[in-house]
């Protein structure tokens, strides 16, 4: 590496760490300003938050607390997290980008400290994170118990072989179902009981490709290796199994491909209504 690349590798590893001290500083904030108003939780803040040193350790004892069941202790899961993310510090990148993309994206949250302790949208995505880096170090095994407590937890199923993005937002999560080899990119919003599944018995490739700034509307279903173009928008209830360009929207069970008609950025604005143009294309299914 030459000297002007780690110096650019060095600086911007110094503004991502600025940035997750920033919001670390005020999610401990929140935390005090909560157990003034709500002393009763004065144990899970302590103990989750005040007490913990960065949000590493924060974030390895919440999901430690609402993993925790009878095959693995809180304590386990807590360590196995930390010593996974020392082995790969880019992944508090994916934290502190989720936790934005959730007080950005849903109006009833503006605070850190709800997706931090009470969204299982944003528990369910860390913990594939966890599982994900688990999973291509070869520990497989550990990899599927924690998508099994997320699934049971969290009512979601990721594969931990799935490969996702930064600024991702899941919104309400249950039943929210992600395959194996689903690739999802950054900025990408979905909502409840969206599938992102496979076709047929073959190996290899066979769940979709989720492009950047993407969004997914409840009860949405994508089956097979498509690609979904960036900054398109998928309408609630819809069945995609062909590609969609990007900023396009697909309405419609088949969906119908709508070129050009996605609004700028789908999974920022967060806008599921449909146009007059949508609703021509829409074909019901009774």
């Amino acid at each position: 590496m030459d000297r002007a690349l780690r110096i650019w590798t060095s600086e911007l590893a110094t503004g991502r760490s600025a940035a997750i001290d920033l919001y670390w500083h005020r999610l401990k904030g929140e935390a005090e300003a909560a157990m003034a108003r709500e002393p009763t939780l004065t144990s899970l803040l302590v103990s989750t938050i005040l007490e913990q040193p960065d949000l590493a350790t924060a974030l390895a004892s919440r999901l430690g607390q609402r993993l925790a069941g009878d095959e693995l202790s809180s304590e386990l899961i807590a360590r196995t997290i930390l010593k996974v993310i020392d082995a790969e510090p880019t992944i508090l990148d994916g934290v502190h980008a989720d936790l934005k993309a959730v007080v950005e994206r849903d109006p009833a949250s503006g605070r850190l400290i709800e997706p931090f302790l009470f969204f299982k949208g944003f528990s369910a995505t860390q913990t594939h994170r966890i599982a994900h880096h688990l999973w291509r170090a070869g520990r497989r095994d550990m990899a599927l118990m924690l998508q099994s407590r997320s699934s049971s937890v969290f009512q979601t199923d990721i594969h931990p072989g799935a490969t996702i993005g930064q600024g991702i937002f899941i919104d309400h999560a249950t039943g929210v179902v992600i395959g194996e080899t689903a690739e999802i990119e950054d900025e990408v919003s979905i909502l409840q009981d969206v599938t992102l599944g496979g076709t047929g018995t073959h190996t290899g490739k066979r769940h979709p490709t989720i492009r950047t700034g993407v969004m997914i509307g409840a009860g949405a279903q994508i089956f097979g290796p498509v690609e979904i173009g960036a900054y398109s928008k998928i309408a609630a209830g819809s069945l995609v199994t062909t590609p969609v360009p990007a900023h396009s929207t697909a309405v419609g069970t088949p969906a119908r491909v709508i070129p050009g008609d996605a609004p700028a950025n789908p999974a920022r604005n967060m806008d599921q209504m449909l146009t007059e143009r949508d609703y021509s294309a829409f074909t019901w299914v009774i």
